[in-house]
């Protein structure tokens, strides 16, 4: 049984993400910063018959993401598929391009861009000695659809996209494959979509987000991870 991690997980994309790929055959690793909800949330796959283990880091933290690769692969073997999830709540937003200042690209850029980086670093070689694997990351509508109201957050999309791009181009012909999900959408059950319905007041006047479900998020996962025919997903817009 072949092993999926998930880096970021939570209700929205990681659990549709998870079920989509248990339900081919893998296995889950379930990674969050709280050790509660990654027990939690790998105890309700479980329940719905998919193999499952908790596992509690903060992937904003350089140290703390090579540590838990190394205890997931002890513990389920190596990782064949990485799912970079993580993502942010409103509250790190900039409220404008020119509010944007160092300052307020710095978690953005963590969650983002080093980790994106940290989390190849981590698993590359051992993808590329065993000649396959893959690497997937999440991103969002305010790079590709512009959103001055997002706009920290889109530059640090930016940058995302440029890494995987250029490592896509790099790793062509290895058997391991990169891709890149846009989602342009509000994720239903993710904690963003929860912010945002209790709080309508963080989204400017007039703008309607369209919403997707979490199992319409796995599935595409699962058919650029087989067909691996594409490096950008766009999904949502």
């Amino acid at each position: 049984m072949s092993t999926l991690a998930i880096f970021g997980y939570g209700p929205g994309l990681g659990a549709g993400t998870a079920r989509e790929f248990g339900r081919n055959g893998f296995r889950v690793a379930v990674i969050g910063r709280d050790p509660a909800a990654a027990a939690e949330r790998a105890a309700a796959l479980r329940a719905d018959g998919v193999e499952a283990e908790p596992f509690a880091a903060d992937i904003t933290d350089s140290a703390q993401l090579t540590e838990v690769v190394a205890r997931v692969e002890e513990k389920l073997g190596p990782i064949e598929v990485a799912v970079h999830a993580a993502a942010a709540g409103m509250s790190i937003r900039a409220e404008s391009t020119r509010a944007v200042d160092r300052r307020s690209l710095e978690l953005p850029f963590a969650l983002k861009v080093y980790s994106s980086i940290e989390l190849g670093r981590a698993l590359l070689p051992g993808m590329l000695a065993r000649g396959r694997g893959a690497l997937l990351f999440s991103s969002g509508a305010s790079e590709a659809n512009l959103q001055p109201y997002l706009a920290n957050m889109g530059v640090a999309l930016g940058a995302q996209r440029a890494y995987v791009r250029q490592l896509a181009a790099e790793l062509d012909g290895t058997g391991v494959y990169v891709g890149l999900l846009a989602i342009g959408a509000l994720i239903e059950h993710s904690a963003v979509q929860l912010e945002i319905d209790a709080h309508p007041e963080l989204i400017p006047d007039g703008l309607v987000l369209p919403r997707i479900g979490n199992a319409e998020l796995g599935a595409r996962y699962w058919r650029m991870y087989a067909e691996r025919d594409a490096v950008e997903v766009e999904i949502g817009f």
